[in-house]
């Protein structure tokens, strides 16, 4: 049985320039910096404001970023990965639009669609891919542009929302480093109640669609909320036992950023201390598959070689789950 174990080497981010904060929120609808910070955790969030610039935009400029600070070349590059919900079309993929963009001529890109899980979805797809000895550098992006499906008269979802992208590079080792362990989860129940209804093959675009507002990111926030905390919790925990591990083992717990009281639940369950948690949602929103990516590239200078983390998420499916990886440098 092969050893080889996919490890990161690498790590790329952007964030838009613009920042649209509480107060100029409070403006667009009926809200305040009180009420959003009480509740979510957010005072500020990052939108994306080039012109016909989608997704794809955000996610190059990532790879970009990680380029420059490892000296990789596009052409090493044998498979892009991207967990988004956001790509620029419905077709062609937003990983083979980015890898474009970045110069990446010659590899296998392709989406991973699974909502605010997508980062850890696509790096957990891109281990066994480089377990498998197939590919030998990987780009795993988490990217979305989640003010393009954000009503910014709703109250209730518009303050959560912000744009950006994440990449990390994967390669193999045969050390004791990288992605240990991983657990996945679905389950079908939370359609209903975290969706876009239209802009799918179900629901084509009409100017009705259109007139209700169809095409934008439709929540039930308490059901949701309910669903997150246990589940990303119990995920969170679950993983830790299945590898032996203790709470003083764990260097840093990397929590998908979507609401401050979700992280706080998933704190509570694996009792890793706060200063070890990994928190950008004050200032970045929730920026679904971006979220943990960005948490690694704002914070790789803290990490140390062999430090334990646990990344977790949780999205729309519902989707959540649970990575175990040591780090590699």
């Amino acid at each position: 049985m092969s050893n080889i174990k996919a490890v990161i080497t690498g790590v790329g981010g952007y964030v838009p320039d613009y920042i649209l904060n509480n107060h100029e929120l409070s403006t667009m609808m009926d809200t305040n910096d009180e009420w959003i910070t009480s509740r979510v955790g957010i005072r500020e969030r990052r939108v994306l404001k080039v012109k016909h610039a989608g997704t794809s935009y955000m996610a190059a400029k990532a790879i970009e970023d990680l380029f420059a600070q490892t000296g990789t070349k596009p052409e090493e590059i044998d498979l892009v990965l991207c967990g988004t919900t956001t790509a620029d079309h419905i077709y062609p993929s937003c990983a083979s639009m980015a890898a474009e963009k970045a110069g990446i001529k010659k590899a296998l890109a392709f989406d991973i669609q699974a909502a605010c899980s997508g980062f850890i979805v696509s790096l957990a797809t891109a281990s066994s891919f480089i377990e498998s000895g197939h590919y030998k550098k990987i780009l795993v992006i988490g990217a979305d542009k989640m003010s393009a499906i954000t009503d910014y008269s709703d109250r209730t979802t518009a303050p959560l929302f912000g744009d950006g992208a994440g990449v990390v590079l994967v390669e193999p080792t045969t050390e004791e480093f990288g992605v240990m362990d991983s657990i996945l989860h679905t389950d079908g129940v939370g359609m209903k109640h975290l969706h876009i209804k239209a802009g799918g093959s179900a629901y084509p675009p009409t100017h009705d669609t259109i007139d209700k507002k169809e095409h934008y990111t439709y929540q039930e926030g308490a059901y949701v909320f309910k669903h997150a905390v246990t589940d990303m919790a119990e995920v969170s925990a679950d993983i830790m036992e299945k590898n032996n591990l203790t709470k003083d083992d764990i260097a840093w717990l990397i929590p998908h950023q979507a609401n401050l009281r979700i992280i706080d639940a998933v704190v509570q369950r694996t009792g890793v201390e706060y200063e070890k948690v990994i928190i950008n949602i004050d200032h970045f929103g929730n920026t679904s598959a971006a979220s943990i990516p960005l948490g690694i590239w704002e914070s790789q200078k803290k990490f140390k070689k062999g430090d334990n983390i646990i990344l977790t998420a949780f999205g729309a499916g519902f989707t959540w789950g649970s990575i175990y990886l040591k780090w590699g440098y």
